[in-house]
């Protein structure tokens, strides 16, 4: 599996948690435009940053840990964006 198809699974699973998952859907649902927004922003930020760190920890060599792997981890985090919100667009 490629780092670009993972980024973008990734991306599409958090659109479908927050779609369908009962207790996390009622709560983004109350919350307004903005708020949902800079929440899932946040949310792939959050997962970004752990799988940079976990390749820092050596756990995990989907990028490098140095300035070419942040370059990478950018480029991954535009992919799962754009995943995310193709998703969210088309679920019911």
């Amino acid at each position: 599996m490629s780092s670009q198809l993972l980024a973008g699974i990734a991306g599409i699973v958090l659109s479908l948690l927050f779609e369908y998952l009962p207790g996390l859907h009622d709560w983004y649902n109350a919350l307004t435009d903005i708020k949902q927004k800079l929440i899932m922003l946040a949310a792939l930020l959050v997962s970004a940053a752990g799988i940079f760190a976990l390749a820092c920890l050596g756990r995990y060599d989907l990028v490098t840990c140095d300035v070419a792997g942040v370059w990478m981890l950018l480029e991954y985090f535009v992919l799962a964006l754009i995943a995310n919100q193709t998703t969210y667009l088309i679920s019911p």
